[in-house]
């Protein structure tokens, strides 16, 4: 068989996986409740030279996303699959240009809960000395607020805050979080988002909070990443998160099976 068909059919085998998994991670983002109506947005880099990537259609709930009606964009939100949906004007600025610089991250989930918009509220941004938190250390960037993320002049200097860290805090905005696969990526945006809720939470109780030195931080940063490189955590929770979803909600869409 040609190479070059070979080639052809192993990446169009590898679409339909990622459009199934990144459905079903759109439906978990609902499922946890950390959805916007019809906005913000989670993409994922298609295989292959060309850049391309997939992004949910504007105008569908997040449980509304199949992997039919995923839409296919290049780098600039231009849409590349043929279809009647358009994606959100204002979701490749950041997405864009995350992905166009960073070959590391393949996956991008941008949301606005409101413990994680509380966070992007303060000065200091998130505390490391938290469980979750401290995993964040090193890791965390910040961008100050320029309005909707729709204009393209604003993405180098999204890309100058982000820097080589895989989170970005969108001051007075929300959180954008990226990775090298959905699962990982979930992870991740589960684990800002946990960091988030116990620093609100936190912050209503009377009394100072007990600091962790950067040691303990980076200590506890370091042994979470091998966790996620080297036992697969992150594959393994995004597989029972979906099982739970399942059992909770039935299929998904139309013909959705678990395997």
């Amino acid at each position: 068989m040609d190479h070059t068909l070979i080639v052809s059919m192993c990446h169009e085998q590898e679409e339909a996986r990622l459009r199934k998994q990144l459905a079903e991670c759109y439906h978990l983002v609902d499922f946890h409740g950390w959805t916007e109506s019809i906005f913000s947005h989670i993409s994922v880099r298609l295989p292959g030279q060309e850049r391309r990537y997939l992004v949910n259609p504007f105008g569908c709930n997040y449980n509304e996303v199949t992997p039919d009606n995923l839409l296919v964009v290049n780098a600039d939100g231009k849409i590349i699959s043929n279809s009647g949906n358009q994606p959100n004007p204002a979701g490749f600025a950041l997405h864009g240009a995350i992905h166009t610089a960073r070959d590391d991250i393949h996956c991008v989930i941008h949301t606005h809960t409101n413990p994680v918009c509380a966070v992007a509220m303060k000065q200091d941004g998130f505390s490391h000395d938290n469980f979750y938190g401290a995993q964040l250390f090193g890791r965390v960037g910040y961008h100050d607020f320029e309005g909707i993320t729709l204009y393209a002049d604003e993405r180098s200097r999204i890309l100058a805050s982000l820097g080589d860290r895989h989170v970005l805090v969108l001051r007075n905005h929300g959180i954008a979080v990226g990775e090298a696969d959905i699962a990982r990526t979930f992870f991740l945006h589960w684990v800002a988002q946990r960091a988030a809720e116990i620093q609100c939470q936190s912050g209503t109780i009377p009394g100072a909070d007990i600091p962790l030195s950067d040691e303990i931080r980076s200590s506890c940063a370091r042994d979470a990443g091998r966790l996620i490189d080297q036992a697969g955590a992150a594959q393994l929770m995004f597989d029972a998160e979906v099982r739970r979803m399942r059992k909770a909600r039935g299929a998904l869409w139309k013909g959705d099976r678990a395997d």
